[in-house]
């Protein structure tokens, strides 16, 4: 049987080199080799490693906090009586388990839930099927946002966002503007056909395409990097489409930089070690940062309210994290062991502190522009 690898050398063989995109589609979703389709990421595997995890598994404070977030947006909704919540990338559905813990608490909002879980996974599928098989509301699964009955809806993702394909630019000829950008293309190495290595197209980047570089780029010079998510503008795209109906509002926690920055983030992540992203085609993760500023352009282009980016620490500490913290170390009670208390008190560090992900992560939310402002971006 071929693999991925084959498949995709044979495929440049016969089309020429594939930019950086498509190579991540390929990687990551090809449903019969993809990483994505065939596997849990957030699994351990015979080794004793995943390949990476996520605030959700760190600690279920993340999810349930971000749960207060849903109660406040469905109130500044209205209070529907019937109301979709939508999660890209759901993981083992345990951020989802935690934050519809927190929806019990507002007993009208926990009634309105239909829950729908975006998800490219079977082995995710199953999994969150699992986590979620008692939660108390009506859990399905949609390939795509479009699939969701339509109505009042909050989407939520997790790092999500920078599993979505990038296309990469250099620089050639800083004086000719947005002419003297080419694309960073996948091809096979001239000495060895086994090979992938990326080359630079020789053709300046298309026209129609230079509508996708951002408004702020950073001051230019020959051999600078840039790299675009065309991902972006169609997710805001799509949730504009269904905004525009009903009220709605969305929340993305990533890491990536507030402005928009020059230079490579494509990486891919192995248990839990950086690999070379070209050497091992869908038996790793790929990611690249959120351009948060992109993201905050594309949605307001759009017709959509943008709050943040907020740091994800400091976006906690507001849902009242701290809180919980101490609230959590106390059911543990008198006989628990101080060791329990010393994890949370890890736990909280390591998703607030700006050392850990307090800083590197933002949260962000777009929603329709008559709804007031959402919980923890308030100033």
């Amino acid at each position: 049987m071929q693999t991925l690898k084959d498949r995709i050398l044979a495929h440049i063989k016969t089309s020429g080199p594939m930019n950086i995109a498509n190579y991540m589609s390929w990687c990551l979703l090809d449903p019969k080799q993809g990483y994505y389709p065939t596997r849990d990421p957030l699994g351990i595997t015979k080794e004793g490693k995943s390949d990476f995890i996520t605030a959700p598994e760190i600690s279920q404070m993340f999810g349930e906090v971000l749960g207060l977030w849903l109660i406040h947006a469905w109130r500044s909704m209205g209070e529907p009586k019937t109301v979709q919540l939508v999660e890209y990338g759901p993981g083992r559905g345990v951020m989802m388990s935690d934050m519809l813990r927190t929806a019990r608490l507002d007993k009208g909002f926990f009634a309105a839930l239909n829950v729908s879980l975006i998800e490219t996974s079977a082995a995710l599928e199953g999994k969150q099927a699992e986590t979620l098989a008692n939660c108390g509301v009506a859990v399905s699964w949609a390939n795509k946002l479009e699939d969701v009955p339509k109505g009042p809806t909050i989407v939520i993702g997790n790092e999500y966002l920078d599993c979505l394909p990038i296309r990469q630019l250099i620089m050639k000829d800083r004086f000719k503007g947005a002419g003297g950008w080419h694309e960073r293309m996948v091809d096979i190495h001239p000495d060895n056909p086994e090979k992938l290595v990326f080359s630079v197209s020789d053709a300046p980047l298309p026209k129609a395409d230079q509508a996708l570089l951002p408004g702020n780029v950073p001051d230019l010079k020959d051999g600078d990097l840039l790299e675009i998510s065309p991902g972006l503008a169609q997710m805001t795209e799509t949730l504009s489409w269904r905004f525009s109906d009903h009220p709605g509002a969305a929340l993305f926690i990533d890491y990536g930089p507030e402005a928009t920055e020059l230079g490579d983030s494509f990486q891919a992540l192995k248990k839990h070690k950086k690999v070379y992203p070209l050497d091992e085609p869908g038996q790793a993760d790929l990611t690249a940062r959120v351009d948060f500023a992109v993201l905050s352009e594309r949605a307001g282009d759009a017709g959509l309210s943008v709050y943040g980016p907020c740091p994800q620490g400091q976006f906690l500490s507001r849902l009242g994290i701290e809180v919980r913290a101490v609230s959590l170390s106390k059911s543990l009670g008198a006989k628990s062991a101080p060791d329990a208390k010393a994890k949370i008190a890890r736990q909280l560090h390591r998703i607030t502190n700006a050392d850990e992900m307090g800083v590197l992560f933002k949260a962000i939310a777009v929603q329709s522009p008559n709804l007031p402002a959402p919980l923890g971006f308030n100033q």
